[in-house]
């Protein structure tokens, strides 16, 4: 039986049977004292020395893997309140000394990852992960979207050639992708209305709490979809993965310290929609940021505007020049496009970038040449201009920063189990 359905249960006197792995222990010469977990709770386990159990009991460790039979009795002082009463013991496997006792570094700690996913800190968080997951598939097939998927070796760039992993392709070269969509611009021709969660790639040389050069994605693309609508679909998928969370995983947020009243606004409040501009002026007289028209924002002015908001800010309408060529220019001002950043409060910033994309083969082209690209290079993406091109919109949410924003963690690379950085790539 699992821990958690013993505590729920919690029948005092009743036999149970568990199984799990000892979270901490503590012996002394009458009683052993094993805090024993599973995958959803742990319990405190105490072996007497009158019972036939107490001289294996004395020989465990931690992480010893275990089955243990006994009365469940309340107990103030144990952890849950409650406390098992061994009668039976059954090592399954005592192991060795585990090497994470004493030493809680981060650099020790990214060291043994392997081991470290067994702490219930990691155990929390890849259970929100899997909500967060599974609450996005429910979402978007809630919608009437189909899953699409497209390769993992791409042979044009899509976001920034300084950020590409080349990799060799038998006698030629291709790059990780950084982004479904190119692919999933040509499927919405069939399917219309498609995502996808899947694994990219970018090689940025940042080592900050944010920035991981092995991610997960979530992708939509919408054909028909003007630039309004597709920001409603970007806001209802959020509040969904927030709501999922919030209905599941309370637990995960106490072992966390997670205060859920930090995320309720999300679910309940409509996100404000601001424009780059309106966006430089609230920055300039409520932060004393003067920013120059044109610039990218920044890490630290995300922070600083969104220290202003509880829930996500949906900033749109951004320079040109500082967003990708496909990007569809705003008619009423070719200087902005239609373009979107969803910016997560409490100093996460960016979590979903979208846009109205460009239908026009010549302004894509066009665009690509002002960038150094060669338009020969796209010609399946252009191909999709040709025939029949309609409006269409897309977005992409990275799901490390929404679990990272979730959890209220300082560190996006405790959001995956196993972080990918510049400097990060064992075990």
């Amino acid at each position: 039986m699992y821990i958690a359905k013993v505590l729920e249960e919690h029948k005092e006197g009743k036999e149970v049977e568990i199984k799990g792995w000892v979270h901490r222990i503590r012996k002394m010469k009458d009683k052993v004292f094993a805090v024993v977990r599973d995958t959803d709770d742990i319990i405190q386990v105490v072996f007497s020395n009158n019972a036939s159990s107490f001289n294996d009991a004395e020989k465990l460790k931690m992480e010893s893997a275990l089955i243990v039979k006994g009365k469940l009795i309340k107990s103030e002082k144990a952890p849950n309140g409650y406390e098992i009463q061994a009668t039976k013991l059954d090592v399954v496997d005592i192991g060795e000394d585990f090497p994470i006792q004493k030493d809680f570094s981060t650099e020790f700690l990214a060291d043994n990852r392997h081991l470290w996913l067994r702490s219930r800190k990691m155990n929390a968080i890849l259970k929100i992960r899997s909500t967060v997951t599974g609450a996005i598939h429910e979402y978007f097939r809630g919608q009437g979207f189909n899953e699409f998927q497209s390769p993992i070796f791409q042979s044009t760039q899509c976001e920034g050639g300084s950020e590409l992993f080349e990799v060799k392709y038998f006698d030629k070269k291709m790059y990780l992708t950084q982004t479904w969509q190119l692919p999933a611009e040509a499927g919405i021709f069939s399917m219309e209305k498609i995502y996808t969660v899947s694994p990219t790639f970018r090689a940025e040389k940042s080592i900050t709490s944010r920035h991981l050069t092995e991610f997960w994605m979530i992708e939509a693309e919408m054909a028909w979809m003007k630039f309004e609508d597709m920001l409603e679909v970007g806001e209802g998928l959020i509040k969904a993965c927030v709501k999922a969370v919030l209905d599941k995983n309370r637990k995960e947020l106490e072992v966390l310290g997670r205060d859920p009243k930090k995320l309720e606004p999300t679910v309940k409040k409509k996100f404000p929609q601001i424009t780059y501009t309106e966006a430089l002026k609230i920055l300039k007289d409520k932060c004393k940021m003067d920013i120059e028209w044109g610039k990218d924002l920044r890490t630290v002015e995300e922070e600083k505007l969104m220290s202003l908001y509880d829930v996500p800010v949906i900033v749109t309408h951004y320079p040109k020049k500082v967003k990708a060529f496909y990007m569809k220019e705003d008619d009423k001002n070719k200087d902005v496009v239609l373009g979107s950043d969803f910016l997560a409060p409490e100093g996460i910033g960016e979590i979903v970038g979208g846009s109205e994309r460009e239908s026009n083969i010549d302004s894509i082209k066009k665009r690509l040449k002002e960038m150094g690209e060669d338009p020969k290079n796209y010609g399946f993406y252009l191909d999709t201009r040709k025939y029949g091109s309609v409006p269409h919109s897309g977005f992409g949410m990275g799901l490390e920063r929404v679990v990272r924003w979730i959890c209220g963690l300082e560190n996006i690379k405790d959001a995956i189990a196993f972080p990918r950085t510049p400097n990060r790539f064992y075990p």
